[in-house]
């Protein structure tokens, strides 16, 4: 979804039913951007038009949009993201699997870890004997927020040591673009890219050795250990084209914003109702000051109003998201 999309369906949610031309006035964007945003999110189900009082016609001008419930989206993204069967995901593993040569291998380089514990601890002993850099592809489709606490400590202590550490997965199901674990892997120091399709689950420990599922649909099988140069240099080059054509989430979803203390204070009292004057008399700072503080905050976001500020602040967490137009408290008027 475009940041225009994404910022009209924020204001519909907000707002309630709109024109065209109110949109674009309460977002301080020009008709076309908001026409063509509006027309990306009705391709999503994501908004529609509202039915008329009277049931007659109403000019395309005219029209009054509103957002479809969030829970309604998301299903809907769900639904239409099919995900790939097994036979797919074997075919892919099999595929890449030959195309590095890694069925017709001598069996002394290669070692079979028959549990995934097993194989675990052996990625644990090879990542202490790691010089110079780490790469991985997840292809789990659910990289959920227990795998995700018990990766980083792992990345954070390879990073450590001065490795480079790169990391591909696979977006989330419901289409949301932002990744919790892109992000604490990138404050880290590690880099994180996600393509739609993924050949095969390798760790990769200095382009000398590598571990790779025994059965791609089920990891408790555990790992193969593979030590051939040239399987371990063809699986890098596989690696190095997936990232080239990865996407870092990152620059698609909403970023955590870093707000001063100064300006954390100024847009929760804005977010409370206070007009500029009260807010610099609360705090104890000139009008000018919180004109100031509040330009330069929206210029540093790139945004052009404060409608905008506060949605991307709210999107972003970094502030209290106003009422969803027609939930309990909101003002409907």
């Amino acid at each position: 979804m475009t940041p225009d999309a994404d910022l009209g369906y924020r204001a519909l949610s907000m707002l309630g039913p709109c024109t065209v031309a109110r949109l674009a006035r309460e977002l301080g964007l020009p008709q076309r951007r908001v026409s063509r945003a509006l027309d990306e999110l009705v391709a999503a189900e994501a908004v529609r038009p509202t039915a008329t009082g009277g049931g007659g016609y109403r000019p395309a001008e005219a029209l009054l949009w509103e957002a479809v419930a969030l829970e309604r989206v998301l299903e809907t993204v769900r639904r239409r993201r099919t995900p790939d069967s097994a036979l797919e995901r074997w075919r892919r593993h099999v595929t890449a699997v030959s195309g590095v040569g890694l069925s017709a291998l001598e069996r002394a380089s290669v070692r079979r870890w028959p549990t995934r514990s097993a194989a675990r601890q052996r990625a644990a002993t090879l990542i202490a004997a790691e010089r110079h850099e780490h790469l991985a592809i997840n292809t789990e489709p659910v990289f959920d927020a227990e795998a995700t606490a018990a990766a980083l400590p792992l990345d954070r202590s390879i990073l450590a040591r001065g490795i480079r550490l790169r990391v591909l997965g696979l977006p989330p199901s419901d289409g949301d673009r932002w990744s919790a674990y892109a992000t604490a892997l990138g404050r880290s120091g590690g880099m994180y890219r996600e393509l739609s399709a993924l050949p095969l689950k390798v760790m990769i420990f200095d382009r000398r050795v590598a571990l790779v599922p025994s059965d791609p649909l089920d990891l408790e099988q555990g790992y193969v250990e593979v030590a051939d140069a040239e399987v371990t240099r063809a699986l890098a080059v596989m690696f190095e084209r997936l990232w080239a054509d990865g996407v870092d989430p990152r620059e698609q979803g909403v970023p955590p914003i870093d707000l001063s203390s100064r300006e954390q204070e100024l847009v929760r009292l804005l977010a409370m109702g206070y007009t500029d004057q009260s807010a610099a008399q609360e705090l104890r700072l000139s009008v000018r000051t919180v004109a100031y503080t509040m330009r330069h905050l929206m210029d540093r976001l790139g945004v052009e109003n404060r409608f905008q500020l506060a949605l991307l602040l709210g999107a972003a967490g970094a502030a209290p998201q106003p009422p969803r137009y027609g939930a309990p408290g909101a003002t409907t008027t």
